[in-house]
């Protein structure tokens, strides 16, 4: 298997080198608003841990990391009055995984609503910033 690469995207995001708009963040995980949102409120969760994707990743790791996507499907949809949560994760490259650091994609659906095409277009920041806010505070009152 190929070896973790620490200047991926996601790694650069852990270590401030790169913004982002957090959702959540405690020793383990952090979740984040996808900047090419495929639905409204889209964010992605991360472990901290150097996981390149599902196939590698410690069991341990994943168990934590999986509480955390649960949490942050069920705020996402909450706060933003979604009817569903589509959740993708992607590994290897024949999986359509594109960033090799272990994710997992947390998509807000409504009835009738298709998600944007990948590559979806960027968001305004200002969008992000108030969705990540209303799942914030959705997180608090879980």
């Amino acid at each position: 298997m190929t070896p973790y690469d620490t200047q991926n995207i996601f790694a650069k995001i852990l270590r401030g080198e790169i913004p982002c708009h957090r959702v959540h963040e405690d020793d383990q995980t952090l979740a984040f608003m996808d900047i090419m949102p495929r639905a409204p409120g889209h964010c992605l969760v991360i472990p901290k841990w150097p996981a390149r994707n599902l196939l590698d990743c410690d069991p341990d790791v994943l168990a934590g990391l999986i509480v955390q996507v649960q949490r942050i499907a069920k705020a996402a949809k909450q706060a933003l009055g979604a009817d569903g949560v589509t959740l993708q994760q992607f590994s290897e490259s024949a999986g359509g995984q594109e960033v090799f650091h272990l994710h997992f994609h947390v998509l807000p659906r409504w009835d009738g609503v298709m998600m944007h095409r990948h590559p979806a277009p960027k968001a305004e920041m200002q969008t992000l910033a108030e969705q990540a806010e209303k799942i914030r505070a959705a997180l608090a009152a879980l």
